[in-house]
Formats: structure tokens, C-alpha cells, sequence
């Protein structure tokens, strides 16, 4: 028996916007199913954030039968279809990776520049576009959507229940992205672990997650603050990056189901 159990699933279909707290989900070739398959981008195509937009944090996205449902004060709620059809095809860059997209259109590109106050379009990448995994960390078959870099990260809650010990104020997980989150293991037992098993889907811990300032932006009023780099500084440091949670790719396709145990190899 383990006692190690599932219990948090997130996804961001729109990158860099709040999560969506799920009971189960589907994994697909990349990750959760609908995670960060869209993205806003500037007239360059370059991928946009809270590193730049810290009022994306005040975007809330849901999905309601087959739509992502986008929604924003003194906005009007923008419906989009979970899986489109096709729109005007773009390059768009993550990082250094370039990445086909496509336009989500005129009506989408008028709703997020008029809140962010910044011109921008939303892009979605489609279904048959393969952005490989940095080779360094991957096998040949390991993709990815629009996240920093890998399809997965986890964080248990033993990590952030240690981190909160040590703030003035506690901070909830989602300050950190995570798409799994799990109970009944120590704090930061995640940094050793190799390989795991949830229900028949094999999992790679591949690196850890260097943390940047989105994590200082408060969810709730958009505005940056010094924490929880601060503290994670202190203790969690490796050179000039500041870890926590890891990065993970799956081993094929698979289902998972808040409650499923998590078995360590």
C-alpha cells in the first residue's frame, strides 16, 4: 500500500491565466487535456505572461459543455469552442522554441488587449502541431503545449505546508501552477523521487522547476510583492535559480482521478 494519493488537478488552458481545479481528467500526447493550449502573443508572436501582465491573474476561464468560457470585470464574458476548427496560421515563439498556431480571431484579440490594456492576440496550437521536449531531459516522443517547457509539474503538499510555516502570511498552491499535487508524503519527498505510477500512467520526474516572479503576484489584486521568493530564497536556492515542485513527462495516454494513489519507484 502507498499512502501517497492524488489530490489536485489543475489545468490553464489559456497560459498564464488562473487554473481550473478538476475531479478527473484525460492525459493526452500533451498533458492534461485543454492545458495551456492557448496563449496570447504581441504583434511578434512572442508569448505574453503575467511576468509582463500581471492583470492576467484577474482573468477567470472555466469550461462550460464545449467552451472555454473567459471572464473579467467590466467585460463582457467571451465564449470560445474547446476545439476549433482551424483559423489563420501563425508562428509564435515560446522561449526559443517556434510553435505553429492558430488565430483565434478579431473578436478574442479585442476582448484580452481592451482588459490588459496592451495589444495582443490569442492563439491555440492545433492538435497535429509536435513541439518536442528539450532533448537534454526527454525521450524522442515527449511534447508539450505552450508550458514553459514540460507538459507536467507536480508539487506535494507537504512542500508548500513547510513553505507556509516559514511566511508571515500563508499562500495557496496555486501561486505555483502545479498540474498534480499530492498528499501523504513528506515535505519536498517530490525532489527524490525518480519515476512514478498513478492508475496505469507511468510518469518521468525530470528536472525541478526554477520559480520566477509570477509566483510574488497576488491572485486576487494582480499586484507583485516580495513573496514567496523571498523566503524560498533563503532555503531553496541552487546558484541564481530558486526551486520548487518537479517537472514531468508521461509515458503515453492515460486517465486520472483526484483520490488515485500514487505509487513511487
Amino acid at each position: 500500500m502507498t499512502d501517497i494519493k492524488l489530490s489536485g488537478l489543475f489545468i490553464y488552458p489559456v497560459k498564464s491565466l488562473p487554473g481550473i481545479s478538476l475531479q478527473d481528467s484525460v492525459v493526452d500526447s500533451f498533458g492534461l487535456t485543454f492545458d495551456r493550449r492557448w496563449m496570447l502573443v504581441d504583434a511578434d508572436g512572442l508569448f505574453l505572461s503575467q511576468r509582463q501582465l500581471p492583470r492576467m491573474a484577474l482573468i477567470d476561464q472555466q469550461i462550460h459543455n464545449a467552451e472555454l468560457v473567459l471572464q473579467a470585470a467590466g467585460q463582457d464574458a467571451l465564449s470560445l469552442p474547446l476545439r476549433p476548427s482551424g483559423g489563420a496560421e501563425t508562428r509564435v515563439k515560446v522561449w526559443d522554441h517556434t510553435c505553429v498556431a492558430w488565430d483565434c480571431g478579431a473578436e478574442a484579440m479585442a476582448w484580452f488587449s481592451g482588459f490588459l490594456e496592451r495589444p495582443c492576440r490569442l492563439v491555440y496550437m492545433p492538435d497535429d502541431h509536435f513541439r518536442p521536449v528539450d532533448q537534454t531531459f526527454a525521450e524522442a516522443q515527449d511534447q508539450t503545449a505552450f508550458s514553459d517547457g514540460f507538459p507536467l509539474l507536480l508539487i506535494s503538499e507537504g512542500s508548500l505546508t513547510d513553505l507556509n510555516r516559514r511566511l508571515t502570511e500563508p499562500i495557496t498552491m496555486g501561486r505555483f501552477r502545479p498540474n498534480l499535487v499530492v498528499t501523504g508524503c513528506a515535505p519536498y519527498a517530490e525532489d527524490t523521487w525518480s519515476r512514478i505510477k498513478i492508475g496505469t500512467l507511468g510518469l518521468r520526474l525530470i528536472k525541478p522547476c526554477s520559480r520566477c516572479v509570477i509566483t510574488t503576484i497576488d491572485p486576487t489584486t494582480g499586484d507583485k510583492g516580495m513573496e514567496p521568493l523571498k523566503t524560498l530564497s533563503s532555503y531553496r536556492r541552487k546558484g541564481n535559480k530558486v526551486y520548487f515542485g518537479q517537472n514531468l513527462n508521461h509515458d503515453g495516454q492515460g486517465h486520472l482521478s483526484l483520490g488515485m494513489p500514487v505509487w513511487v519507484s
